[in-house]
C-alpha cells in the first residue's frame, strides 16, 4: 500500500499533531499493526483541520479598527471617563452653605424659675463664592477632558507601533520562506554536482547546514511573532487573538501634516487649560474673603410662660483673611509655572520634530534605494548565481560569496522598511511631556 505524504507548512501543526497523538494514543494502542497504516494516514489530515481551526480563532484587523478597539478597551481612558464624570458631578458643591445651628438652653437665665430656650441658625455664602466654585469646577471638568486626549493619543501611537512590530516580524517571516526556497534549491544542485563528480561533499554539508539554520530561525520567527501578538493584544486590551490584517502595506503612511497640528494642539490645550484653573482658584480664593449672612430663629420661655420667639441676623466677617490671599498667590504662582512648562514643551517639541524630521528623511533616502534598485539587483544576483552554479559556470566559493550579498542586501531591505516606519510612526507622533 503506498503511503500518503501530506505538506503542510503552517507553524501551528507540530502542536496540531502533538495535541492529536495524546488523544489518539488509548485508542492506537489497541489497534492491530495492520490497521497503523490508515491510521498515520488519517492523523495528519485531522491534525490539518484542527490547525486550521486555531488559526482561524486569530482575528485580523486593520489598523483603524485596532485604534479603535484600543480607544474602548482601554483601561486608563476608561479611568480618564470617570475622572470626567467625578468632576462633573462635583458642579453641585458649587453652592456651599455651613451647617444648620440647632442649641438648646434651659437653667436660671430670666429668673429664679426654670426656663427654657431652642434656637437655630444658619449662614449662606454671599457675593461671587458660588459662582467662583461653579467656574472652578467647570474647568476642572475641561482640564479632566484634556488630560483624556492626551491619553487617548498616546494609546494610539503604542498601538500603532505594536501593529507595525506584528508586520516587521511577518516580513522577516517572508525573507525566512524566501531564504529557506534558494538554499533548498542550493542543496539539490550541491547534491547533483556531488553525485556527477563534479564538486567535493563540502557543498552538501555546507548547504544542508544553512538549510537547518534557517528551519531552526523560522521557529524562533513564530516565537517572535508571538511575542508580537501579545503586545498588540495588550495595548488593544482585548481577549481576542488579533493580528494585522494581510491585506495591510508593510510601509507606513503617514499623515505628517496632521500629525504636527494635531500634537502642538494637544499639548498646547492641555497647559492652556491648567492656567485657567489656577485662574478660576485664585479667584475662588479671593471669593472667600467676603462675608456669610446668618439667619436665626429663636423660640424661649420666661418665668416658665411661653412662647416667646423672635428672628436673628448677623455676618461672619473673615478679620484674617491672609490664608486666603497667601492660597490666591500661590495660584498665581502655578500659572506662572504651567506658562513656562508651555514654553519649555513647546521648545522641546519643536526639537525634537526636527531631530525627528532629520531621522525619518534618512530613512526614507534608505528605502527609496532598497525600494528603487537593491531590490532588483539582489534579484538578480540570485537568479544569474543559481544559472550558473547550475550549469557549472561558478564555482562554490564564488556562488556562495554572491548568494550571501543578494541575502545581505534583502535582509537590510527589509530592516530598512521597518527603520523607516518606526521613524514615520515617531515623526506623527512625537512625545508630549505633561508633567
Amino acid at each position: 500500500m503506498n503511503s500518503i505524504n501530506i505538506k503542510y507548512t503552517n507553524p501551528l501543526l507540530p502542536i496540531a499533531i502533538g495535541i492529536v497523538k495524546k488523544l489518539c494514543s488509548r485508542w492506537l494502542s489497541g489497534l492491530r499493526f495492520n490497521k497503523l497504516l490508515l491510521v498515520n494516514k488519517t492523523l495528519g489530515l485531522i491534525a490539518i483541520l484542527l490547525v486550521t481551526t486555531l488559526t482561524s480563532a486569530q482575528e485580523k484587523i486593520s489598523l483603524e479598527k485596532a485604534i479603535e478597539l484600543a480607544k474602548s478597551n482601554n483601561i486608563d481612558l476608561k479611568i480618564a471617563d470617570k475622572e470626567i464624570e467625578k468632576q462633573t458631578v462635583l458642579k453641585k458643591t458649587a453652592f456651599q452653605a455651613d451647617p444648620l445651628q440647632v442649641q438648646y438652653q434651659g437653667g436660671q437665665f430670666n429668673s429664679a424659675d426654670f426656663d427654657h430656650n431652642v434656637s437655630i441658625q444658619q449662614f449662606f455664602p454671599i457675593g461671587n463664592i458660588t459662582k467662583a466654585n461653579r467656574q472652578l469646577q467647570e474647568e476642572l471638568v475641561k482640564l479632566a477632558e484634556k488630560r483624556k486626549a492626551l491619553s487617548s493619543y498616546e494609546v494610539e501611537k503604542a498601538v500603532t507601533l505594536a501593529y507595525y512590530q506584528y508586520l516587521y516580524g511577518v516580513s522577516i517571516q517572508k525573507l525566512n520562506v524566501e531564504l529557506n526556497d534558494i538554499y533548498t534549491k542550493f542543496l539539490k544542485n550541491a547534491e547533483l554536482r556531488f553525485k556527477t563528480g563534479e564538486s567535493g561533499n563540502i557543498e552538501v554539508i555546507s548547504a544542508k547546514a544553512k538549510v537547518k539554520e534557517i528551519e531552526t530561525q523560522k521557529t524562533q520567527i513564530e516565537y517572535d511573532l508571538a511575542i508580537y501578538q501579545k503586545q498588540l493584544q495588550f495595548f488593544v486590551q482585548t481577549d481576542e487573538n488579533i493580528v494585522p490584517d494581510e491585506k495591510t502595506t508593510l510601509q507606513y503612511s503617514s499623515i505628517k501634516q496632521e500629525g504636527d497640528s494635531k500634537v502642538e494642539g494637544l499639548m498646547t490645550d492641555y497647559y492652556q487649560q491648567q492656567i485657567s484653573v489656577y485662574q478660576k482658584e485664585a479667584n475662588t480664593h479671593k471669593a472667600m474673603r467676603t462675608p456669610k449672612l446668618g439667619l436665626g430663629y429663636f423660640a424661649q420661655t420666661i418665668n416658665t410662660e411661653s412662647l416667646f420667639q423672635g428672628f436673628t441676623a448677623g455676618l461672619q466677617i473673615p478679620l484674617f483673611g491672609g490664608v486666603n490671599s497667601a492660597k490666591a498667590q500661590a495660584s498665581a504662582i502655578s500659572i506662572s509655572q504651567s506658562q513656562l512648562a508651555l514654553d519649555k514643551n513647546k521648545l522641546t517639541l519643536n526639537l525634537q520634530k526636527q531631530e525627528l524630521q532629520n531621522n525619518f528623511e534618512k530613512q526614507q533616502k534608505a528605502l527609496d534605494y532598497y525600494q528603487k534598485e537593491g531590490s532588483q539587483y539582489a534579484d538578480q544576483i540570485i537568479s544569474t548565481a543559481q544559472k550558473s552554479y547550475a550549469n557549472g559556470d561558478m564555482s562554490y566559493w564564488s556562488y556562495i560569496s554572491f548568494l550571501n550579498q543578494a541575502i545581505d542586501i534583502k535582509k537590510q531591505y527589509t530592516e530598512a522598511t521597518h527603520n523607516y516606519n518606526q521613524s514615520a510612526i515617531e515623526l506623527q507622533f512625537p512625545t508630549i511631556k505633561n508633567n
